[in-house]
């Protein structure tokens, strides 16, 4: 007898792992082919949930063909994503 996965569970658990998912990507580490560009397609996602204001988004656009450029300080320096700084442990 086959047994059957609990859709609901797996239905449950999966914004879950999406959100996994998009956090590890938006923490790309530099420098990797297309890093820029996962970080950016990460950081979308959380615009789209409300979490991140669009003047964060922007300063990841910008950094997105640059796969060396940490989009943090320039967020920073822009006085944007506050929030963002903080959820990212960066809020110096």
């Amino acid at each position: 007898m086959v047994r059957e996965p609990n859709r609901a569970a797996l239905d449950a658990e999966a914004p879950d792992r999406e959100a996994a998912l998009q956090w590890s990507l938006v923490n790309t580490p530099l420098g990797g082919k297309w890093s820029g560009r996962a970080r950016y397609a990460a950081a979308m996602w959380f615009y789209q949930r409300g979490e991140m204001d669009a003047g964060t988004l922007e300063v990841y656009r910008i950094c997105s063909r640059l796969d060396r450029q940490d989009p943090l300080p320039i967020i920073r320096d822009r006085g944007v994503g506050k929030e963002w700084l903080e959820r990212m442990g960066s809020a110096s």
